[in-house]
């Protein structure tokens, strides 16, 4: 897609690739059918890669029951933090290898998720996981794999993305494959039940960037496109009463279908400028993905809205913010303070107060954070593409 004059967007005549999992289950309950989906896949001996918190809740073990009751052998792998970084990959390799697993399934939020990704190809390749980051880098298939969130967030269930932190580097390293795509998802909206309100809060922002982003990329298309609108209209209907009223059944199931539209639309358009300057965020400050993305989104809406008004106008009316009355820039400039608002609502905080640092220790570390944010590559799909000046810009606006 490309801008005009006016900052709407034309779809231009190209080849749009669409991808997403062969096998995916959802509603409620369906994570019961986690035994008989790995014998679809052949799965006998199974690495379940999770986390500890899902470890010290007994709800791993419960997942371990359920592939031993369908007679496939599986151990748990838990050294996986957030924002996973290659030597936790290192070491779920070595212990796919020990067990000799033929299959993984990644149990937890985009973590344990985007770890199990890069473990399943990994096992299958020699050398160094750097040599997966880019776009399409990874020469041949991994183990297969499954993906249970647990969070309704990330959408890593439906995506050929992953994102490791090169722990040398210092550096979000971001992979995209079509060979990092779960082989099966399984999206049980009655796992996401147990969420924290600050977690909802953060991971369903995540979701809704996911939807805005997908929808302004450069590379969106008319495949992409109905999903990031569902992925848009879903977060907004029902995220506040998710976090608001967290045993809503109806709500948490919309935001586990947001999560995964979103991931279905980003994944074969693109995220943009959110994510290019959340990942250097994460490596420095070690913030969360989500949190690191909601404090941005005001911004950098604010930022691009001249770049794509029509589209952003489309995205304020889908949100319910704006009407058909509204010109286009009015619409878009209801968009801003939508999100501003639903950031206050959700008691999502500034990045200042996020990071626990001067503005003056912020501010040092800004010029590589810039440069980073470029090199990811997903900047340049923005509306507006910005220099490196204006993302220091706005980051200072953020902090």
């Amino acid at each position: 897609m490309s801008g005009n004059k006016d900052g709407n967007m034309n779809h231009t005549p190209i080849a749009a690739t669409f991808n997403c999992p062969p096998i995916l289950l959802s509603g409620g309950g369906s994570s019961n059918e986690l035994g008989n989906l790995a014998k679809r896949l052949r799965g006998s001996r199974i690495l379940l890669i999770t986390d500890k918190f899902l470890v010290n809740k007994g709800i791993a073990s419960r997942f371990v029951d359920l592939l031993r009751s369908a007679d496939v052998d599986a151990e748990i792998f838990s050294d996986i933090q957030p924002d996973p970084t290659d030597a936790n990959v290192r070491a779920g390799v070595e212990a796919c290898r020990n067990l000799n697993a033929d299959a993984i399934v990644s149990l937890g939020g985009g973590s344990p998720i985007d770890a199990g990704k890069v473990v399943a190809v990994s096992a299958a390749h020699e050398g160094p996981i750097r040599q997966f980051q880019g776009y399409h880098q990874v020469p041949k298939k991994g183990l297969p794999f499954i993906a249970i969130p647990t969070t309704a967030g990330t959408g890593s269930e439906v995506t050929k993305v992953a994102v490791i932190t090169d722990t040398e580097r210092n550096i979000k390293m971001m992979m995209l494959d079509e060979y990092l795509m779960p082989d099966a998802a399984i999206v049980d909206y009655e796992l996401s039940m147990s969420m924290p309100p600050a977690l909802t809060a953060n991971v369903g922002v995540d979701t809704l960037t996911h939807g805005i982003e997908a929808f302004v990329s450069h590379k969106a298309n008319l495949m992409t496109d109905p999903l990031a609108l569902s992925c848009i209209r879903l977060s907004a209907s029902n995220l506040e009463s998710a976090y608001h009223k967290p045993n809503s059944r109806e709500a948490r199931e919309a935001m586990a279908m947001a999560a995964c539209h979103g991931g279905l639309a980003f994944a074969n358009s693109s995220v943009c400028l959110v994510h290019g300057m959340s990942r250097p965020i994460g490596a420095v400050y070690h913030l969360p993905h989500g949190l690191s993305n909601a404090v941005l989104l005001p911004e950098v809406t604010r930022f691009s809205i001249h770049g794509a008004r029509a589209r952003y106008a489309q995205i304020s009316r889908t949100m319910g913010l704006s009407t058909e009355y509204h010109s286009d820039e009015e619409a878009s400039e209801l968009l801003i303070k939508g999100l501003e608002s639903q950031n206050n609502t959700l008691k999502i905080p500034k990045l200042g107060e996020c990071l626990n640092i001067t503005k003056k220790e912020f501010l040092k570390g800004l010029d590589k954070m810039a440069t980073d944010a470029l090199d990811s590559g997903s900047p340049a799909n923005n509306p507006v593409v910005p220099t490196k000046a204006e993302i220091i810009e706005i980051y200072k606006r953020a902090f």
